[in-house]
């Protein structure tokens, strides 16, 4: 009897590994994210036309300078995720910056669930640090989305992430 109860404790971590799997699954096909349509992608409807054009031709003045591409994204939902894990996931699905330099920016801002992020690829790390990232969210965008400016938020958010990004290591 001693023989068969290592091999019921190792069907039992194999099943309850299956199901966890299965659960987690779901979850993670489920995920609908938005279409990369241009710099800005403002599905939380925080820009207007105008503004909106505005802060597409910093970025795509950006990245005929440097080659980093960096992309404004506003969400209704994060989908029961984290801002942390929707902007990796976001960033894989939509292949930000250029293959091989993994220099891309994205700027993320979830309104409903009073969140952002600043996600930073690998080759812009020692440019953009995550300390930067944080001073810009705290110091420029949050200011401004508690005073009620949503969009100065955004543009803030952005010139000082160009800013940051021009000045180079």
């Amino acid at each position: 009897m001693n023989g068969k109860r290592p091999a019921a404790r190792a069907f039992t971590f194999v099943s309850a590994i299956v199901g966890l799997f299965l659960l987690i699954t779901p979850a993670v096909a489920q995920i609908q994210f938005p279409e990369l349509t241009g710099s800005v992608v403002d599905e939380a409807n925080l820009l207007s036309d105008t503004k909106e054009a505005e802060v597409t031709e910093m970025l795509r003045a950006h990245e005929s300078e440097t080659s980093n591409q960096v992309v404004v994204v506003t969400l209704q939902s994060l989908q029961d995720r984290t801002i942390e894990e929707y902007g990796v996931e976001l960033g894989r699905h939509w292949q930000i910056g250029q293959e091989g330099r993994n220099n891309g920016v994205l700027l993320l801002v979830a309104p409903n669930e009073r969140a952002m992020r600043i996600e930073v690829g690998y080759g812009l790390e020692g440019i953009l640090t995550d300390a930067q990232a944080s001073v810009i969210i705290q110091n420029k965008m949050i200011p401004a989305f508690r005073s009620g400016d949503r969009t100065k938020g955004v543009v803030e958010g952005v010139r000082e992430i160009l800013k940051v990004l021009k000045a180079g290591p």
